[in-house]
């Protein structure tokens, strides 16, 4: 009776084993296409050993997808196209897809006119009803704008129905001559929203009402926005999920700032710079994520640095701890993603053509050794299909 037990004991660790070696999480990663990049590719990550797919799954050609937003059931993507002057395409888009909860391929929806240059950034509101783009515009005028594009039962997109523009900070001449709306983000509850404006130094807070169909963002009476140091240029924000606290990357200080919010306020609680005290070299904060288990903050420093820099998440007021700097094996790291059980970390190193796999310590947050680096032209953004 003992040797039978242990006979199916061992059996059913077998098939565990055999089920977990098996399995692979689609990786899909959006790209600049001015090389040899054709848009979006589907790959395959192996959760157990971190090893991304050589060979793609699908590949869908897209103008710059430049930013992946998946729908809250993973049956829908919505990826920016930045384009804008100078490139194929002169004209801003949003792309939608559907995918197959099975496979992860994809097959397109429809494609609309973003209503401005460069959009960098979209996201969804939390009933999913809406998609919010940064359309970040490089050139002075028009400038940037926040587009607010609605989605339709089949996930299809319509046209464009709002536009929020916004006033430069001139801090530097250079950046910051006109708007750069560089990313948008609803607050956990879905009640406000958010626009990172790089160009202007500010957060602009706007009130979501989707009763109001055609216009649905209205600034937050008594805190429009949320002024930043000069010539700091917010880029991303994120949430802690009980939504009590933001975090956003001021990329042009390479900067890390933490906030208190409430009832869509924002109140600057602390300040911290990626790069070490002592560092000398060009500095620019990108990509800023929460650790699936939500106990640490990660963030992406460019510029000469090229760092993943992962803070410790306070309980008690949210603020940050540094344990660990990382660097990314690569240059320009635009953006990463935490493999769905958080024992990977994927980093997108723009310039150096590559997309690098670490391994990391969910526990811990510290970032080890390097798992493998996949050779990919110009990546921008990547997004696990995980449910």
């Amino acid at each position: 009776m003992v040797f039978k037990v242990l006979a199916t004991a061992t059996a059913i660790l077998l098939a565990t084993a055999g089920q977990v070696a098996a399995r692979s999480v689609p990786l899909l990663i959006g790209a600049y296409t001015g090389g040899t990049n054709k848009g979006i590719t589907l790959y395959r990550f192996d959760d157990r050993t971190g090893q991304i797919s050589a060979v793609p799954v699908q590949v869908m050609p897209s103008e710059n997808p430049s930013w992946l937003v998946l729908s809250a059931d993973h049956r829908r993507l919505y990826a920016v196209n930045e384009n804008g002057d100078g490139r194929r395409d002169p004209v801003g888009r949003v792309t939608a897809w559907r995918i197959d909860p099975a496979t992860g391929r994809m097959a397109l929806l429809n494609r609309v006119s973003s209503l401005g240059a460069d959009p960098t950034y979209a996201s969804l509101s939390r009933d999913g009803r809406y998609l919010f783009v940064a359309n970040y515009s490089g050139s002075a005028d028009p400038g940037g704008t926040l587009a607010v594009v609605p989605v339709a039962a089949d996930g299809t997109l319509r046209p464009v129905t709002q536009i929020k523009t916004h006033r430069a900070s001139m801090a530097n001449p250079q950046r910051q001559a006109s708007p750069h709306v560089h990313s948008v983000v609803s607050s956990p509850d879905g009640r406000f929203v958010f626009a990172q404006d790089l160009g202007a130094d500010r957060i602009y807070v706007y009130r979501y009402d989707p009763a109001q169909r055609e216009l649905p963002l209205s600034a937050l009476g008594d805190q429009p926005f949320v002024d930043l140091p000069a010539g700091s240029g917010p880029r991303h924000l994120v949430f802690s999920a009980d939504g009590r606290h933001a975090y956003a990357t001021l990329e042009m200080a390479g900067q890390v700032a933490v906030f208190d919010q409430a009832q869509g306020h924002l109140t600057l609680r602390q300040t911290l710079s990626l790069a070490p005290a002592d560092f000398r070299g060009a500095v620019g904060a990108a990509a800023l994520h929460l650790s699936p288990d939500g106990r640490f903050l990660a963030a992406t420093d460019r510029g000469t640095d090229n760092a993943l820099v992962t803070y410790a998440l306070s309980a008690a007021d949210g603020s940050l701890r540094l344990v660990d700097r990382h660097a990314t094996s690569g240059s320009e790291p635009r953006e990463f993603a935490f493999s769905p059980d958080g024992r990977f970390v994927v980093v997108a190193n723009q310039r150096s053509h590559a997309v690098v796999v670490f391994r990391r310590d969910p526990a811990s947050g510290v970032v080890g050794d390097m798992v493998q680096s996949l050779p990919v032209d110009q990546a921008s953004n990547l997004t696990f299909v995980a449910p």
